[in-house]
């Protein structure tokens, strides 16, 4: 239909024009080609005076820059979309620009946010599919959040409204979140039958981003059930079908699937390829992460001083104001022009300290992990590379040591994900009280921890790890818990492997994995 369009191009109206080059635009985004459809938005938006038009134009700018990794100027397009829906009575419209807003929250981590905006959209859906796609938006937003079991009564109801009203993509995306919550939760073959019965209809959608993520969740099922054949066909599926440049959920998934494939086979050259790329992807992943709250927060401050700056300049106008009443009241006016200055200047003074503190705060946040304190997985790898060169200079003995708490999922399934946190607190906790200042310490997510020991032999290593693991393992007075934890540790040293940081990991992984295999609670040295 647009192709016959676009050959009657020449006998339509200015505006029929844009409106064509957007349907143009749209379609080339939801066909994966993010890079050519994102310039031919601009366009639009710049040139039309529809303002029905500039809103979905703006939305849909919105969803690409944020997919892209264009964080800021999504946050500032943003702004500019929330501005203009008051002036927008079109309700489709006004729905895609509050979904859209709803769906970049969710990518930025303000699930409340997100949550809000998503409430908003249902307001004002006025058909059966903008009703179904508002919801699907704001029960993501509540699954990404922690705050809602995918086996909840309302998933259930929009899952069989979204597909009554022929919103298939809609159903499907809930769909993947109820799979994904059955494989977390150890029902692998569950999420098979769900995934397998409406992968067919995933596929006629060719929507590049839904079909990698069932791809990937396929991948990650079959793994957990043992079949490691088609595990490696959907991860490889997944990968192919991972929109070009983006370091996505799926692309992260498919990778770490695809090396655990081929180190049960026994293929580490094949294993070492897909650990660098699931190392890539991971870490660009992470980056994405900090670097939308971080883009948020940036955006939010630099909109907070524009309007500080309007509230300064509208100040001076009222002095000058009163410098033209002067004439009659020169000393009073004197004295209140004094006053006036003064608070200000005090006032930006204020808001300076307290930006560069917020700014500060956000640093640590982008470099920390939120529970318990240490470096996040990102912070720890660039520490620990930049440790390795200066300690190759040198010829300096480093140890990196990679431990992994054994039967995590069990503390929280019996004792909750509170006491699962208290755990994660306590084993933070007990090691660093092991360590020394310039010990790198860090989380690389859900219960794996590494520690990079500088001037530090392997035998040393292997005693330091020791100490780490009777600690985790010991009751604390200090660090009261109910669940008791062990950890399993692998330790691989420079003098064996080099100074290169990817393989000190996969050899202390190996190393970690011979630990578990032997009856966990132990420290395995990498050979």
């Amino acid at each position: 239909m647009l192709a016959r369009l676009d050959r009657a191009r020449e006998q339509m109206s200015p505006a029929a024009r844009l409106h064509l080059d957007y349907l143009d635009a749209w379609q080339t985004a939801y066909s994966g080609d993010h890079a050519k459809a994102t310039p031919m938005l601009r366009q639009i938006i710049d040139q039309s005076t529809d303002r029905v038009l500039r809103l979905r134009a703006t939305a849909t700018l919105v969803n690409l820059l944020g997919a892209g990794r264009h964080y800021e100027e999504a946050f500032v397009r943003l702004d500019d979309l929330i501005a203009a829906l008051p002036a927008v009575e079109d309700p489709r419209a006004r729905f895609q620009a509050l979904a859209e807003a709803s769906q970049l929250m969710t990518a930025a981590g303000q699930y409340d946010l997100a949550a809000d905006y998503a409430d908003r959209a249902v307001a004002v859906a006025d058909t059966p599919t903008t009703t179904c796609k508002s919801h699907v938006v704001g029960l993501h937003a509540l699954y990404k959040a922690g705050k809602l079991d995918p086996n909840d009564e309302r998933v259930v109801q929009w899952v069989a409204e979204c597909q009554k009203a022929g919103e298939v993509l809609a159903a499907n995306e809930l769909r993947a979140d109820i799979a994904d919550f059955a494989i977390r939760n150890g029902h692998a073959l569950d999420a098979i039958s769900l995934l397998e019965h409406y992968y067919g209809s995933v596929l006629r959608d060719a929507q590049p981003m839904q079909t990698a993520q069932y791809d990937a969740l396929l991948a990650r099922a079959h793994w957990e059930a043992g079949d490691v054949v088609l595990a490696e066909r959907y991860a490889l599926a997944a990968i192919r079908t991972s929109v070009a440049g983006e370091f996505s959920e799926p692309l992260v998934s498919a990778t770490e699937t695809a090396y655990l494939v081929a180190r049960k086979r026994g293929d580490w050259r094949a294993a070492t390829g897909w650990l660098e790329r699931h190392a890539e992807a991971d870490k660009g992943h992470l980056d994405d992460v900090s670097a939308r709250a971080l883009a948020y927060q940036i955006v939010k401050q630099q909109l907070a001083a524009s309007r500080n700056e309007t509230d300064t300049l509208d100040k001076q106008n009222q002095i000058l104001h009163l410098q033209r009443e002067a004439d009659q009241h020169e000393a009073q006016t004197n004295r209140l022009y004094l006053l006036l200055s003064l608070t200000v200047t005090a006032a930006i003074v204020l808001w300076l300290i307290r930006t560069r503190r917020s700014q500060q705060r956000f640093m640590r946040m982008a470099r920390h992990d939120s529970l318990t304190g240490i470096s996040n997985r990102q912070h720890f790898v660039d520490q620990c590379t930049a440790a390795l060169v200066e300690g190759s200079r040198s010829a300096e003995p480093i140890a990196l040591v990679l431990f992994d708490l054994d039967h995590f999922k069990q503390i929280n399934d019996t004792h909750g994900h509170a006491e699962g946190d208290w755990v994660l607190l306590r084993v933070a906790a007990e090691c660093r009280d092991h360590l020394r200042d310039t010990d790198v310490f860090g989380r690389l997510g859900g219960e794996e921890f590494a520690v990079l020991l500088r001037a530090t032999t392997a035998t040393q290593a292997m005693e330091c790890a020791e100490r780490m693991r009777a600690a985790i393992g010991a009751p604390s007075e200090e660090h009261r818990t109910i669940a008791r934890a062990t950890a399993s540790f692998g330790v691989a040293s420079t003098t064996l492997f080099g100074y290169d940081l990817d393989r000190l990991l996969m050899k202390a992984d190996e190393a970690m994995y011979a630990a578990k295999a032997g009856g966990r609670d132990r420290v395995v040295q990498a050979r």
